[in-house]
Protein backbone atom coordinates (compact mmCIF):
# COMPACT_ATOMS: atom_id res chain seq x y z
CA UNK A 1 0.00 0.00 0.00
CA UNK A 2 2.83 2.42 0.98
CA UNK A 3 4.21 1.85 -2.62
CA UNK A 4 1.32 2.90 -4.32
CA UNK A 5 0.79 5.95 -2.27
CA UNK A 6 4.46 7.00 -2.84
CA UNK A 7 4.01 5.72 -6.37
CA UNK A 8 0.87 8.06 -6.86
CA UNK A 9 3.23 10.53 -4.99
CA UNK A 10 5.79 10.70 -7.25
CA UNK A 11 3.56 10.84 -10.15
CA UNK A 12 1.43 13.54 -9.02
CA UNK A 13 4.86 15.50 -8.43
CA UNK A 14 6.07 14.82 -11.97
CA UNK A 15 2.92 16.06 -13.32
CA UNK A 16 2.82 19.07 -11.73
CA UNK A 17 6.54 19.86 -12.84
CA UNK A 18 5.52 19.03 -16.00
CA UNK A 19 2.84 21.75 -15.98
CA UNK A 20 5.13 24.28 -14.83
CA UNK A 21 7.61 23.36 -17.75
CA UNK A 22 4.98 24.25 -19.90
CA UNK A 23 3.87 27.50 -18.15
CA UNK A 24 7.34 28.39 -17.86
CA UNK A 25 7.83 28.04 -22.12
CA UNK A 26 4.86 29.73 -22.70
CA UNK A 27 5.97 32.45 -20.71
CA UNK A 28 8.84 32.45 -22.72
CA UNK A 29 7.09 32.45 -26.15
CA UNK A 30 5.02 35.61 -24.65
CA UNK A 31 8.49 36.99 -23.87
CA UNK A 32 10.05 36.08 -27.21
CA UNK A 33 7.05 37.37 -29.28
CA UNK A 34 7.41 40.86 -27.33
CA UNK A 35 10.57 41.07 -27.85
CA UNK A 36 10.16 40.55 -32.00
CA UNK A 37 7.56 43.31 -31.81
CA UNK A 38 9.30 45.80 -29.86
CA UNK A 39 12.29 45.31 -32.83
CA UNK A 40 9.30 45.61 -35.50
CA UNK A 41 7.85 48.79 -34.53
CA UNK A 42 11.67 50.25 -33.63
CA UNK A 43 12.39 49.00 -37.42
CA UNK A 44 9.57 51.09 -38.75
CA UNK A 45 10.29 54.00 -36.42
CA UNK A 46 13.89 54.28 -38.22
CA UNK A 47 11.71 53.93 -41.58
CA UNK A 48 9.64 56.54 -40.43
CA UNK A 49 12.67 58.98 -39.66
CA UNK A 50 14.33 58.10 -42.86
CA UNK A 51 11.09 58.91 -44.85
CA UNK A 52 10.65 62.08 -43.47
CA UNK A 53 14.73 63.26 -43.57
CA UNK A 54 13.92 62.09 -47.49
CA UNK A 55 11.36 64.39 -47.86
CA UNK A 56 12.91 67.44 -45.83
CA UNK A 57 16.07 66.73 -48.24
CA UNK A 58 13.72 66.80 -51.53
CA UNK A 59 11.49 69.77 -50.33
CA UNK A 60 15.25 71.94 -49.42
CA UNK A 61 16.59 70.50 -53.09
CA UNK A 62 13.08 71.79 -54.80
CA UNK A 63 13.57 75.12 -52.64
CA UNK A 64 17.33 75.33 -53.93
CA UNK A 65 16.31 75.03 -57.52
CA UNK A 66 13.32 76.86 -57.51
CA UNK A 67 15.73 79.80 -55.92
CA UNK A 68 18.29 78.87 -58.37
CA UNK A 69 15.26 79.50 -61.06
CA UNK A 70 14.09 83.04 -59.74
CA UNK A 71 18.37 84.21 -59.70
CA UNK A 72 18.08 83.27 -63.41
CA UNK A 73 14.60 85.17 -64.22
CA UNK A 74 16.26 87.84 -62.23
CA UNK A 75 19.54 88.19 -64.43
CA UNK A 76 17.32 88.14 -67.44
CA UNK A 77 14.54 90.30 -66.28
CA UNK A 78 17.45 92.85 -65.12
CA UNK A 79 18.41 94.56 -68.44
CA UNK A 80 14.80 94.95 -68.97
CA UNK A 81 12.98 96.44 -66.02
CA UNK A 82 13.98 96.94 -62.55
CA UNK A 83 10.45 96.27 -61.05
CA UNK A 84 9.99 92.78 -62.78
CA UNK A 85 13.99 91.97 -61.09
CA UNK A 86 12.86 93.20 -57.66
CA UNK A 87 9.46 91.24 -57.79
CA UNK A 88 11.52 87.67 -58.70
CA UNK A 89 13.53 88.28 -55.43
CA UNK A 90 10.54 88.61 -53.29
CA UNK A 91 9.72 85.30 -55.48
CA UNK A 92 12.24 83.65 -53.87
CA UNK A 93 12.69 84.71 -51.08
CA UNK A 94 9.09 83.71 -49.96
CA UNK A 95 9.64 80.20 -52.06
CA UNK A 96 13.00 79.38 -50.40
CA UNK A 97 11.50 80.37 -46.85
CA UNK A 98 7.86 78.27 -47.54
CA UNK A 99 10.43 75.09 -47.77
CA UNK A 100 12.40 76.08 -44.96
CA UNK A 101 9.13 75.88 -43.11
CA UNK A 102 8.14 73.08 -44.70
CA UNK A 103 11.37 70.93 -44.03
CA UNK A 104 10.94 71.91 -40.83
CA UNK A 105 7.66 70.50 -40.24
CA UNK A 106 8.50 67.45 -41.89
CA UNK A 107 11.57 66.82 -39.11
CA UNK A 108 9.69 67.99 -36.35
CA UNK A 109 6.82 65.62 -37.53
CA UNK A 110 9.90 62.34 -37.89
CA UNK A 111 11.06 63.80 -34.35
CA UNK A 112 7.12 63.24 -33.32
CA UNK A 113 6.93 59.73 -35.07
CA UNK A 114 10.02 58.16 -33.69
CA UNK A 115 9.27 59.80 -29.77
CA UNK A 116 5.64 57.58 -30.53
CA UNK A 117 7.26 54.68 -31.88
CA UNK A 118 9.65 54.35 -29.09
CA UNK A 119 7.26 55.08 -26.36
CA UNK A 120 5.22 52.12 -27.74
CA UNK A 121 8.32 49.64 -27.88
CA UNK A 122 9.37 50.56 -24.30
CA UNK A 123 5.18 49.90 -23.44
CA UNK A 124 5.42 46.82 -25.18
CA UNK A 125 8.36 45.65 -23.67
CA UNK A 126 6.91 46.21 -20.21
CA UNK A 127 4.18 44.42 -20.92
CA UNK A 128 5.96 41.57 -21.91
CA UNK A 129 8.21 41.81 -18.98
CA UNK A 130 4.98 42.08 -16.52
CA UNK A 131 3.36 39.24 -18.67
CA UNK A 132 6.30 37.07 -17.86
CA UNK A 133 6.59 37.84 -14.13
CA UNK A 134 2.87 36.73 -13.79
CA UNK A 135 3.46 33.85 -15.68
CA UNK A 136 6.03 32.80 -13.32
CA UNK A 137 4.27 33.68 -10.27
CA UNK A 138 1.20 31.23 -11.27
CA UNK A 139 3.64 28.67 -11.83
CA UNK A 140 5.27 29.04 -8.63
CA UNK A 141 2.20 29.03 -6.90
CA UNK A 142 0.63 26.06 -8.75
CA UNK A 143 3.94 24.17 -8.00
CA UNK A 144 3.82 24.79 -4.43
CA UNK A 145 -0.23 24.03 -4.16
CA UNK A 146 0.73 20.67 -5.70
CA UNK A 147 3.46 20.32 -3.60
CA UNK A 148 1.41 21.46 -0.14
CA UNK A 149 -1.38 18.57 -1.35
CA UNK A 150 1.33 15.91 -2.05
CA UNK A 151 2.58 16.41 1.58
CA UNK A 152 -1.21 16.84 3.29
CA UNK A 153 -1.31 14.19 1.39
CA UNK A 154 1.22 11.67 2.44
CA UNK A 155 0.70 12.96 5.96
CA UNK A 156 -2.58 11.83 6.11
CA UNK A 157 -1.54 8.45 4.70
CA UNK A 158 1.01 8.42 7.32
CA UNK A 159 -1.69 8.91 10.32
CA UNK A 160 -3.83 6.54 8.73
CA UNK A 161 -1.23 3.45 9.00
Amino acid sequence: MKRLFLGAIALSLTLAVVSCREEAKKAEDAAKNAVEETGAAAGQAVDAVKDAANTATEAAGNAVDAAGNAVDSVKDAAGNAVDAAGNAVDAAKDAAGNAVDAAGNAVNNAKDAAGNAVDAAKNAAENAVDATKNAAGNAVDAVKGGADKATNAAANALKKQ
